[in-house]
């Protein structure tokens, strides 16, 4: 989508690699809480971690600053999905809405389970192969239930609206009329894609059934109202960086804040500064005092 764009750091596949995101400006912005929610009117803005057929986990770092996509980890490996006859990789273009998050602390009524501390994921089903880091506008069309280990952990499913089939596709009743056994492979994928590395299958609530679009809705709103106390600090996020982009802040300053090279240095200690966000604005810092670095405010960790 015009407006944004990304920037890579270091090579794919590694443990340092990042995709940030930037804005119009050119200033870096977070893909979790810069990115509206909200394209158009009952269109919504999607950030693309992984593109179709790859298999790479790619997804935005929610505890990093600036929450950069950054490939998962566990145990210290690099983690890839497996490929699970018939399919090659994830077989849509797999991503997340900004500005929503399944709040682990709140369980949801449908699933009887809490949410994974992620945004919201989707499954973006149009032809086109999507680009890791992407924004693109996205029709939301129905809602799975998935339920990993033990953790609510939704799945929208939607198109993009600049796909030359979006207007054929209003709800998921569509997609089962014009994409016969697409949902049923789906709901396979998602069972199936952590048994290779020993886990057991994912299971579903509404028995794996597909909600509709309204249905689907209502969950992003919620969702959206979690982020909302997350960034307003009504709910502790615990660990998760609501930090955003400075308005006033020159890019260069933005990537030394980004590399951890703004410090100020003593014989008896460093300081690490990071940008002053207003409380109403982020999660901000509790104990912090503003101090002034070349003409723009940071604040002082303590």
């Amino acid at each position: 989508m015009s407006g944004f764009s990304s920037e890579e750091r270091a090579a794919p596949f590694t443990l340092e690699y990042r995709v940030f995101l930037k804005n119009e400006k050119g200033q870096y912005i977070s893909p979790f809480h810069d990115v509206p929610i909200y394209a158009d009117k009952d269109v919504f803005h999607m950030v693309v971690e992984v593109p179709r057929w790859s298999n790479a986990k790619m997804e935005i770092a929610t505890k990093d600053p600036l929450n950069p996509i950054k490939q998962d980890v566990k145990k210290g490996k690099l983690r890839y999905v497996a490929n699970l006859f018939p399919y090659k990789g994830y077989i849509w273009n797999y991503g997340a809405i900004p500005q929503t998050w399944e709040d682990p602390g709140h369980n949801d009524k449908h699933t009887g389970c809490c949410g994974d501390n992620d945004p919201i994921d989707v499954c973006e089903i149009g032809s086109k192969v999507c680009a890791r880091g992407e924004i693109i506008r996205v029709k939301v069309l129905g809602i799975l239930a998935m339920i990993d280990e033990g953790e609510t952990d939704w799945k929208v499913i939607a198109i993009n609206v600049d796909d030359p089939d979006a207007a054929n596709y209003n709800d998921i009743n569509d997609v089962k009329r014009l994409k016969p056994g697409y949902l049923e492979a789906t709901v396979d994928w998602f069972r199936r894609y952590k048994v290779p590395d020993g886990k057991p299958e994912n299971q579903f609530a509404f028995n794996a059934e597909f909600k509709d679009k309204d249905f689907a809705m209502d969950i992003i709103k919620s969702t959206h109202d979690h982020w909302r106390a997350l960034v307003t600090k009504k709910i502790d996020g615990k660990g998760i960086s609501c930090y955003r982009h400075h308005a006033n802040l020159p890019a260069q300053y933005q990537q030394m804040w980004i590399s951890g090279s703004i410090t100020r240095k003593t014989k008896e200690y460093s300081v690490e500064y990071k940008l002053d966000i207003p409380a109403s604005y982020s999660c901000g810092v509790l104990d912090a005092k503003v101090v002034a670095f070349q003409n723009f405010k940071f604040i002082e960790l303590i």
